[in-house]
């Protein structure tokens, strides 16, 4: 089915498949003709659909219905959680508007480098705003710009900026939005606390939720090697070598590990690097570039990398520190074996991390075997009287619950 009988113009779909999308992908084909419709919309789908594109796609299609003002409104906002997304998602959006006879004007938005440049980029107005919400909320303080003609709102990874501490910022956002205007939720996962919640701030929505095929599921092929905590580095630098991978993505819980394990790797004779929240956005930006050039072998990063971030075909992703969570778990694994193309997603679990991983299989319907590398076999185990249960947070609410709460209430007095 090409992109034209779902009502797009041809310059878009032109664009689309200069991009790789040749047809719609099931999230579009749901997306797009409810987006032009003008409905809500709540939409899942996994990491890797074409989720970027299924709102890309009809919001252009809106802003070219009817000319742009001088000097230009901001008619359409997309919130992400992260720098890097933000920048993506602006560079998809630029991508798809190329061939329109009147291309809007984008500006992308996020924190972590100079305001000024952002501020001079707002000058004359912008059509599209992609921004994350702190630096948002900096730009209209500065008087940079202004959201009150906002006609068409977007949260990517929805799930993210509607829970942890993002709840705040976005409650403040949508107290300077419009009361009428059409808003989009796009992400892989809605636990079920966040999905109540977006469900207060949407009118009506439509619900559009893309299971995952079966042969989806073998994309990604998880294997659960047992390892003390002590022997992981030496464990990944052998599997890397005896493997031959060309290209490695490496999670930790925090920005020292990140830069003691790249540093291990590369003492190692392995071209390893790191990426955090505490390195500059000029050198984020730069390690995120050379490994999807194939720089690097391998790139050892937070969970500031495990949404959104699209890296074509790369083969391996490894848990060195479990996630905390069974959501944060999806968005990981999801950075390899996307597009169709096979990946590997690997886990290391030691004597005191199992009750967690079970948790997280639990939680994911999963039941994966234990594995153990020759020379590798865990030594270390658990007193008896050790405390289990893993690190998912339980149902008692939290601050951050509570702000929440307060995103909610905000939300729906605006929106009433």
């Amino acid at each position: 089915m090409p992109f034209t009988s779902l009502g797009l113009a041809p310059a878009l779909a032109q664009a689309a498949a200069e991009l790789g999308f040749t047809e719609p992908t099931p999230i579009q084909l749901e997306a797009i003709p409810a987006v032009l419709a003008g409905s809500d919309l709540l939409a899942t789908a996994r990491t890797g659909s074409g989720k970027t594109a299924a709102f890309s796609l009809p919001l252009l299609q809106r802003l070219q219905a009817s000319p742009a003002t001088s000097p230009r409104r901001v008619r359409a906002l997309v919130l992400v959680p992260t720098r890097e997304l933000a920048a993506q998602v602006g560079e998809v959006v630029r991508s798809l508007a190329q061939h329109l006879a009147e291309r809007p004007k984008v500006a992308v938005l996020f924190g972590g480098v100079s305001i000024n440049p952002q501020m001079m980029a707002l000058r004359g107005g912008a059509d599209v705003v992609v921004a994350t919400p702190g630096r948002l909320l900096d730009l209209v303080e500065h008087n940079a710009l202004r959201l009150s003609a906002v006609e068409l709102l977007v949260l990517d990874e929805a799930d993210r900026l509607l829970d942890l501490g993002f709840a705040e910022e976005l409650a403040r956002v949508l107290a300077l939005l419009p009361a009428h205007r059409q808003n989009l939720f796009f992400s892989a996962t809605f636990p079920p606390a966040v999905e109540a919640l977006a469900g207060s701030l949407l009118r009506q929505p439509l619900r559009v939720h893309v299971p995952t095929e079966p042969q989806d599921q073998a994309v990604v092929l998880q294997r659960v090697i047992q390892v003390d905590a002590s022997r992981r580095t030496q464990l990944l630098r052998q599997l890397i070598r005896d493997n031959g991978w060309e290209r490695v993505l490496v999670f930790v819980a925090t920005q020292y590990s990140a830069e003691r394990v790249a540093a291990k790797l590369h003492q190692g004779d392995l071209f390893a690097t790191s990426l955090h929240g505490g390195l500059s956005q000029a050198a984020r930006k730069q390690a995120l570039a050379e490994f999807k050039e194939k720089r690097w072998d391998v790139v050892v990063t937070t969970d500031l990398a495990a949404r959104g971030i699209d890296i074509a075909q790369l083969p391996v992703v490894v848990n060195y520190d479990l996630p905390r969570s069974a959501v944060d778990y999806v968005h990981r694994i999801g950075r390899t074996g996307r597009a169709g193309e096979s990946g590997l997603a690997i886990s290391f679990v030691s004597a005191d991390t199992e009750a967690h991983f079970r948790l997280i299989e639990k939680r994911q319907g999963l039941s994966l075997p234990r594995e153990q590398i020759a020379g590798f076999e865990p030594q270390e185990t658990l007193p008896e009287n050790a405390p289990g249960g893993g690190g998912i947070k339980g149902k008692r609410p939290s601050k951050k619950d509570k702000l929440r709460a307060a995103a909610a209430a905000a939300g729906g007095q605006k929106t009433a």
